[in-house]
C-alpha cells in the first residue's frame, strides 16, 4: 500500500486556509460553513487533484472511508482534539490556532501560506470554488466516488484509488508509488 508521510504543520494551515475561505464566503452563501465535515470533503477532493497532477497529497493525511464520506484521519484528530473529544492527540498543542464550536471551525489566527507550494494553494482552491457551496447531502454523495466505494467501512482508501478517480494512467500510478517511496524526512 502506497502511504505518505503526514505533515502536521501543513495540516493546521489548511485547516486555517480553508475555515477562512469558508467564513468568507458563508457571508453570500449560507451552505459555505466552516464546519469540519466540508472542511475534511474540501480537504480530500483537493489531495485527489494534487495526486493526480502531481503525485503526492497535499499534507500526507490518509482518508478513512466514514458514513459520511471520506476523512482525513489525523487532520480530525486535530479539529476533534480541540474540542477535547480526540483519544489520540491533545488540544495543548492546537488551541492556538483555532477553536471548534459544535462542529465549526473557527481561526484564532492566519494560515502560514508559506507552509504550502503554489500546486497546494491551487489545488485547494479550485477543491473549494467546488465545493464550498454544495449542501451536506451533496458533499456526501460527491465524495463516495469510485475511490470511497474500493473501501470498506471505517478502513483507509487508498492514494491510489483517489488519483484513479480523478482519472490518471498508468504511468501517473508508477510516478505516485515512485514518489512515496522516495520521501525525505521531515524537517522542524
Amino acid at each position: 500500500m502506497v502511504t505518505f508521510r503526514f505533515d502536521e504543520k501543513k495540516a493546521l494551515s489548511a485547516i486555517l486556509y480553508i475555515s477562512q475561505k469558508l467564513i468568507e464566503r458563508h457571508r453570500v452563501c449560507k451552505e459555505a460553513k466552516p464546519d469540519m465535515h466540508r472542511i475534511s470533503k474540501i480537504l480530500y477532493f483537493a489531495d485527489r487533484k494534487h495526486l493526480a497532477r502531481f503525485g503526492r497529497p497535499i499534507i500526507g493525511d490518509h482518508f478513512v472511508a466514514m458514513k459520511d464520506g471520506p476523512v482525513p484521519s489525523k487532520t480530525y484528530d486535530l479539529m476533534k482534539a480541540i474540542k477535547g473529544e480526540s483519544p489520540f492527540c491533545s488540544a495543548d498543542k492546537f488551541i492556538n490556532y483555532f477553536e471548534v464550536k459544535g462542529f465549526m471551525v473557527h481561526p484564532k489566527k492566519k494560515p502560514d501560506l508559506d507552509d504550502f507550494s503554489e500546486s497546494d494553494i491551487e489545488c485547494i482552491k479550485e477543491s473549494l470554488k467546488e465545493n464550498q457551496d454544495l449542501t451536506f447531502g451533496q458533499l456526501k454523495a460527491k465524495s463516495h466516488d469510485s475511490a470511497y466505494n474500493r473501501a470498506s467501512v471505517n478502513n483507509r482508501i487508498s492514494f491510489i484509488a483517489m488519483a484513479k478517480a480523478e482519472g490518471i494512467n498508468e504511468d501517473m500510478i508508477s510516478y505516485i508509488e515512485t514518489v512515496a517511496e522516495n520521501q525525505q524526512p521531515l524537517t522542524i
